[in-house]
């Protein structure tokens, strides 16, 4: 393979006879890299697909003085599914509810809720402005604390410290509103009694 026209700089050109050509000749190295890496066979196409896409893209910046165009192929390959993998262990697998699951409305349970959404909001008022603004993107718009540190113009260490010590310093909030919450409850229930 090593010994053969390189083939990813004519990708790079746009020359689509090139892209056959490269489906040939890395096709097998692509799909037996991806079969140790897959547990999943259906996922073997996505994977494989997501590869070849990557290749496309990063074709430019292949270096035939640094490494081998089957090396660098492999090099793609790997990271690509080194990003797989990672997806899927951050993934949240989620359950079906059962098909008798009924969702009752409860409105001494909507009040408890209410109260532990309201003290949730209490405890992040009270955060510093800086940790309460990282933390709300991270949590409530869902950013990555790349976009986040793009975003703010943050570094990204300072923003990765912002969210853990906003996320203790809330946790320790709550814990501590709740401990009272409870103090009050049991107090009541020994009035009432």
């Amino acid at each position: 393979m090593s010994s053969a026209t390189p083939l990813l700089p004519r990708i790079a050109a746009g020359d689509e006879l090139a892209v056959r050509e490269c489906v040939e000749r890395y096709g097998a190295l692509i799909w037996s890299l991806v079969r140790r890496w897959s547990p999943d066979p259906r996922d073997a196409d996505d994977a494989v697909q997501e590869v070849f896409v990557d290749l496309w893209r990063s074709a430019a910046r292949y270096e035939p003085t640094r490494s081998t165009e089957a090396g660098w192929v492999a090099m793609v390959t790997r990271r690509r599914l080194i990003d797989r993998l990672r997806r899927r262990q951050r993934a949240v697998e989620l359950e079906p509810l059962p098909d008798d699951f009924d969702l009752a409305h409860d409105e001494q349970s909507d009040d408890a809720r209410d109260d532990r959404v309201e003290r949730a909001r209490a405890a992040l008022r009270a955060l510093p402005e800086a940790q309460r603004t990282i933390l709300e993107l991270s949590l409530l718009h869902g950013r990555t604390h790349d976009e986040i540190a793009k975003a703010t113009n943050t570094p990204l260490g300072t923003v990765k410290s912002h969210i853990r010590r906003g996320l203790q310093r809330a946790r320790a909030m709550l814990q501590h509103a709740n401990d009272l919450h409870q103090a009050t409850d049991a107090t009541n229930e020994e009035h009432d009694s």
